[in-house]
């Protein structure tokens, strides 16, 4: 894993990841060429988009909450803003927030 900005880190076989503030952890997209899903990329790592809509789905467990009901994150990544849509399970469903710095004591919370 490499830092290419403060927002963004990459990772092995052409993916990416950013840190989301609903989930407390870092959610991962591949983008360019590459095996598995594949995601839009504007190129910009301090203000990134990703297109289509991210969507991830993670027993709560994963986030270390035992017992924890299934958990989904969906949002859109646009120019460095996450907008969190209603099917979320965290607190920040329907909000629009700025993509935070990554968490360097990052955990890896679901595969998009």
């Amino acid at each position: 894993m490499a830092a290419i900005s403060k927002k963004l880190r990459s990772v092995q076989g052409g993916r990416l990841m950013f840190w989301c503030p609903g989930c407390d952890g870092a959610h991962m997209v591949g983008v360019g060429e590459g095996d598995g899903p594949r995601w839009g990329y504007n190129g910009n790592p301090d203000a990134p988009t990703f297109t289509p809509s991210v969507l991830v789905k993670y027993n709560g467990r994963d986030a270390g909450v035992d017992g924890a009901p299934p958990a989904v994150c969906h949002s859109f990544v646009t120019d460095g803003r996450i907008q969190f849509l209603g099917d979320c399970t965290h607190s920040l469903a329907g909000q629009t927030v700025e993509l935070p710095d990554f968490d360097p004591e990052y955990q890896i919370i679901g595969e998009a």
